[in-house]
């Protein structure tokens, strides 16, 4: 993708998702997740109804009259998004592959931060770390981001979602607003998630095709694993192998419902052809 080309597709999901956050996803991200805790503001003279817990003794001494402390919410946050590049990402029947969903969606949320004046943060991942954006501020730094959601090239086509999250829990200190995106067929990242969820506020954003779930009856086929780029002869006609396949797919949705459910994680689950926006909308008020 040359450089005009990019920065035209960086525009175009500019405008669409900057339209959606400001519009939609501002207020309803701001009442979702709310600040880390409260600092201390003022203190102002004591009223009925305040809470005597939050009397300053010092002031209410040397005054002779009761103060209390005032406390603000700490609006500032950091959210990391973290974005699964591995060859699956690259599947779709549809209008849309499941990496343009994955990046809209993205898109979305970083600039609702953007709008709130937090952090943001990217890590791409495949079986590996492959890219590390560290969270910062400013719509310069969002659009960097968009960039290499749409032109990054991974590594490595495989997926490890365990090794992505230990890499969160290195690099992120305080707590933050994660967001993970990918299509999670994968497992064994249970203990990991858990960890992360005890320390973080998760949520993970499964995005996949519809015809992913089962594979038709058209013969004999040669397909290709996205991930290992490995070619097969199938026999569709077999239902037995297409029993075999719809319960793969079945057992993994069914583990990351249960890993995040139970790791105290959020869970959206978006098709490709469906509209993120209400998907996302319908979480954030869920949870407001």
């Amino acid at each position: 993708m040359d450089t005009k080309e990019l920065l035209k597709k960086v525009r175009k999901i500019e405008i669409k998702t900057r339209r959606l956050s400001d519009h939609i996803f501002g207020g309803e991200y701001h009442s979702t997740f709310k600040g880390r805790g409260m600092t201390f503001s003022e203190v102002r003279q004591y009223q009925f109804g305040d809470d005597v817990r939050n009397i300053d003794w010092n002031v209410t001494a040397r005054y002779n009259e009761p103060f209390v402390k005032v406390f603000e919410e700490e609006r500032e946050l950091t959210m990391m998004l973290m974005v699964d590049v591995s060859g699956s990402e690259l599947f779709g029947t549809t209008n849309q592959f499941k990496k343009e969903v994955v990046t809209e969606i993205s898109a979305t949320l970083a600039f609702s931060a953007l709008q709130n004046n937090d952090k943001v943060g990217l890590i791409l991942f495949s079986d590996e770390v492959e890219l590390f954006i560290p969270p910062k501020k400013g719509k310069s730094h969002v659009l960097r981001i968009i960039r290499e959601l749409l032109e990054f090239t991974p590594k490595s086509s495989e997926t490890n979602i365990a090794e992505a999250l230990k890499f969160l829990t290195n690099v992120m200190k305080k707590k933050a607003i994660v967001f993970v995106l990918s299509d999670f067929i994968a497992d064994t990242y249970d203990n990991t998630l858990r960890i992360v969820g005890n320390k973080h506020d998760v949520t993970g954003i499964r995005v996949y095709d519809a015809k992913e779930e089962s594979i038709p009856n058209l013969g004999m086929v040669q397909m290709q694993d996205a991930e290992t780029g490995r070619l097969q002869l199938v026999n569709t006609k077999s239902k037995r192998v297409r029993n075999a396949y719809g319960m793969f797919h079945k057992e993994k949705v069914e583990y990351f419902q249960d890993t995040f459910t139970k790791s105290g994680c959020g869970v959206i689950h978006c098709r490709v052809d469906e509209s993120y926006v209400k998907k996302l909308l319908g979480y954030f008020k869920r949870r407001g």
